[in-house]
């Protein structure tokens, strides 16, 4: 099934800030943006247990209880088990990224049973009865090293035909891949079986980094009619003047890319948020961007962003400066 058909509009949100990425934020804030992007009209939800040991669940959970269930569609990602009733260790055992979460354990788990008790658990950390899309996430080298293709095997095995399942029976609506990398995306579509309905693809199509993607993983998923949620639009934050890109401290190259990129825009006069979210979506692969967040403002800015009306000679000079491929689609006005 393809996500479009009941995804809300091309802008969701990105519920990872909220797990205290990076750097602890209090509950008000937590709840003030999430209140911030219902109010402003987005109704689709992205999260999972990785974020802050479940607390970003936990606080997305919170407010999305207060309406009612048929009014927003809802994603969270197994692979990674939350050992609430046991807190020994740091919020993710995979570095710093969120060292300020919830300090429990966070076990990979990839197997059918796995992915029951994750999706078991998510539900009560989410307050809900359901979910509408199950991301298996991050069967890829990053976070695996060389063993990544053992984990992707175990994840066919396991994940991906629990999940084939659960979609059959109508438990969930739809599933995918929730990856930093397009290959195990690549690797899935070539799979007879089980098939996935979308992948939600972070930090590999956007104006800093999308050359990879073009080549290959787009023009596939969508000749196959598989939809790619674009997460990490801001690159880590590096895009729109953070120092992060890749969740590490970002190198002096992209922070040269990034000021080329806001010199073209400012010579517009337009910001670079309008661009970063413009920009994915213009590709007919795409159904949706989700940003995170995690002030109340930012979601204003978000908003603003995807309505900006963006010149048709702002795009054809970064494509002059080798600033985007000349294959990837442009927006049009």
């Amino acid at each position: 099934m393809s996500i479009r058909s009941f995804v809300p509009g091309a802008l969701g949100f990105g519920a990872a800030p909220l797990g205290n990425m990076f750097r602890a934020i209090s509950e008000d804030d937590a709840t003030g943006t999430v209140e911030a992007a219902w109010d402003r009209g987005i109704r689709y939800f992205d999260t999972a247990p990785l974020y802050g040991a479940g607390l970003s669940e936990i606080r997305l959970g919170r407010v999305l209880a207060q309406h009612p269930r048929s009014d927003y569609v809802l994603s969270t990602k197994v692979g990674r088990v939350i050992a609430d009733e046991a807190p020994t260790t740091t919020a993710s055992e995979s570095g710093a990224l969120f060292e300020h979460g919830r300090p429990n354990t966070v076990v990979d788990d990839y197997t059918e049973s796995g992915t029951l008790r994750s999706i078991e658990d998510s539900l009560n950390r989410l307050q809900t009865d359901r979910l509408d899309i199950v991301w298996v996430h991050d069967v890829a080298q990053d976070f695996h090293g060389d063993q990544w293709l053992e984990v992707f095997e175990a994840a066919r095995t396991g994940a991906f035909r629990a999940l084939s399942r659960l979609r059959a029976e109508g438990v969930i609506r739809a599933w995918g891949l929730g990856v930093n990398r397009v290959e195990p995306c690549e690797l899935t579509l070539d799979l007879e079986e089980p098939q996935p309905d979308a992948f939600l693809l972070a930090g590999r199509y956007t104006l800093l980094d999308h050359e990879r993607a073009l080549q290959r993983l787009l023009p596939a998923a969508h000749q196959q009619d598989v939809d790619i949620v674009v997460g990490g639009p801001y690159s880590s934050g590096a895009l729109v003047g953070g120092q992060h890109f890749e969740y590490r401290p970002a190198p002096p190259e992209i922070l040269e890319r990034v000021r080329r990129i806001t010199e073209v825009a400012e010579s517009f006069g337009i910001g670079v948020k309008a661009a970063g979210l413009q920009f994915p979506l213009a590709h007919p692969a795409v159904a949706a961007v989700i940003p995170g967040s995690t002030r109340p403002g930012r979601i204003d800015e978000d908003v603003a962003a995807l309505q900006t009306t963006v010149p048709d000679e702002f795009w054809a000079t970064l494509r002059e400066q080798g600033l985007i491929s000349p294959e990837a689609p442009l927006p049009v006005r």
